[in-house]
């Protein structure tokens, strides 16, 4: 019996049969089909194959579902490929690995406790939008260098900034968000020179000898605001539910708080906060020994690749202390995810503060967060989670 027999902490695996047979999954995206790759080698090989696979393609074309009728502008460097993406992201890979600096750190545990401290005086809370999602965007400003008190707006958003309760693709809350970066840039462009926030580093970088345009800066703005929202709420919400129902882990990390790396890997690795991101075919070709005709698209399933058993021993279990997890969630290849480290820190001081500080959580009540891609569905985390942390 897998360790993770709890309702609210475990997350079954809907790939097993059809990841061996045929190894490919086939789902119709706004009529635009998907063939879902699912292997481990199959998905980052074709990761790998960015000449062949392409993530160049329309704006909001290998997203799934596909953005296309709710943007135009391309996400940068996501939406890129090289020569284009290699110079694109020298321009901000600096920035993004600001988290691992000792004072970022340092920021961040003041940060989280602090939530902790609200959460815990609450009683109960809910703790999808009562807590990840203000931790998320509060976190958010350290990444960003800008004021904290800025978050209160974007929590006002929502888990998503593309995505409604009734809509899957909302236009209106996608024009709420580029709105809001289009007044950001301009206060930044009245003074470049003097700003310390990520709008004023993108107005001064230089892109092949030229400044960046609006629109490529409101592109690398679009990605930092929507490709580390849900995810990163899907993370912090399942981190929490996992321990309520395994207190015995957060115990094992308090005693050994070396192991804290490796759960915030073992995690990622279970949950996989995004399911996975599409590529469109540059020429005709073949992935896991289907045909794919030019300009069709398939998609990387992390989530899929995660539980496969060839590579995980034990794929459908957390085992905390793994070593070898050459997992997929933060992508593969040169597209891997900008805020990875970030997202990365997050976890680990969340997961050091609830255990070093002895706490213990209770899950009251839930509602998973089901996504359901053709026949299959899958839980991706939850829509509610009422906790006690005490």
């Amino acid at each position: 019996m897998s360790k993770n027999k709890c309702p609210f902490s475990e997350f079954p695996d809907p790939f097993a049969e059809v990841r061996s047979t045929p190894g490919i999954h086939e789902i119709d995206d706004q009529g635009d089909p998907v063939k879902m790759v699912l292997g481990h080698r199959d998905v980052r090989k074709a990761a790998h194959g960015w000449k062949t696979f392409q993530s160049g393609a329309r704006p909001g074309r290998i997203v799934v579902p596909s953005e296309v009728s709710i943007r135009d502008i391309r996400q940068i460097p996501f939406e890129t490929d090289p020569p284009e993406h290699t110079e694109y992201r020298a321009l901000v890979e600096e920035w993004f690995r600001r988290p691992l600096s000792e004072g970022y750190e340092q920021a961040l545990t003041e940060l989280i406790n602090g939530e902790l401290d609200r959460a815990q005086a609450a009683g109960e809370v809910e703790a999808v939008e009562g807590f990840s999602l203000p931790l998320q965007s509060r976190a958010l400003t350290l990444l960003l260098n800008r004021p904290a008190e800025e978050a209160e707006e974007w929590i006002n958003w929502g888990t998503h900034v593309f995505r409604s309760d009734d809509d899957p693709l909302d236009g209106s809350k996608a024009n709420q968000l580029y709105d809001y970066l289009d007044a950001q840039i301009a206060r930044a462009a009245a003074n470049p020179q003097s700003g310390e926030d990520l709008f004023a580093h993108l107005l001064r970088a230089e892109y092949q000898g030229r400044k960046l345009t609006h629109d490529e800066i409101k592109g690398v703005m679009i990605l930092t605001f929507a490709g580390g929202r849900d995810t990163v709420i899907n993370a912090v919400t399942n981190t929490l539910a996992y321990f309520a129902g395994h207190p015995e882990d957060l115990q094992r990390i308090r005693e050994q708080p070396e192991l804290a790396p490796r759960a915030v890997e073992e995690l990622v690795r279970y949950f996989a906060p995004l399911t996975h991101m599409g590529r469109v075919a540059t020429t005709d070709a073949e992935v896991s020994g289907c045909p794919v005709s030019a300009d069709a698209r398939i998609s990387l399933c992390w989530a899929a690749a995660n539980r496969d058993a060839a590579v995980f021993d034990k794929p459908n279990e957390v085992v905390i202390d793994r070593k070898a997890n050459p997992h997929l969630s933060f992508g593969f290849g040169i597209h891997k995810c900008l805020g990875a480290p970030h997202a990365r820190q997050v976890l680990k001081v969340l997961i050091n503060a609830l255990a070093q500080r002895g706490m213990r959580i209770e899950v009251t009540d839930h509602q998973d967060n089901i996504e359901r891609w053709g026949s299959l569905e899958r839980k991706v985390g939850f829509h509610r989670l009422m906790i006690r942390i005490s």
